[in-house]
């Protein structure tokens, strides 16, 4: 299974995509949200974990357009945010996320949702 990781903090980048090889997940990464937008084209991944704070363009809207392209908008989008104030998760779920998750990474928790969102 390909995950596309958007995130622009190099550590998150460093702990998650290591963490996700170990459990056998092929990892491609975007480090900001027009790059994140161009590789679900261009990588099709299986699944896309999202941050909602990006440099250029929010993950929000980053989602929104990925879920406008018809040849990326089935993949399911999952946000993964250190915002977790009450609402945040319902406008990443209005903006198309199919899921949400917070950080600090629960590692249980986010492959448990990954498996849920995972196309059979």
């Amino acid at each position: 299974m390909k995950i596309l990781y958007v995130e622009d903090n190099d550590d998150n980048v460093y702990m998650l995509k290591n963490r996700l090889s170990r459990a056998g997940f092929a990892i491609v990464v975007a480090t900001n949200g027009a790059q994140g937008i161009a590789m679900a084209s261009s990588e099709q991944p299986d699944l896309i974990l999202m941050d909602l704070t990006l440099p250029d363009i929010d993950g929000e809207e980053v989602t929104r357009r990925i879920k406008a392209d018809p040849t990326t908008k089935r993949i399911p989008v999952l946000a993964l945010t250190a915002n977790a104030m009450a609402g945040d998760k319902e406008k990443a779920l209005a903006a198309g996320c199919d899921d949400f998750d917070t950080k600090p990474v629960d590692m249980p928790r986010l492959l448990e949702k990954i498996a849920a969102l995972k196309p059979h």
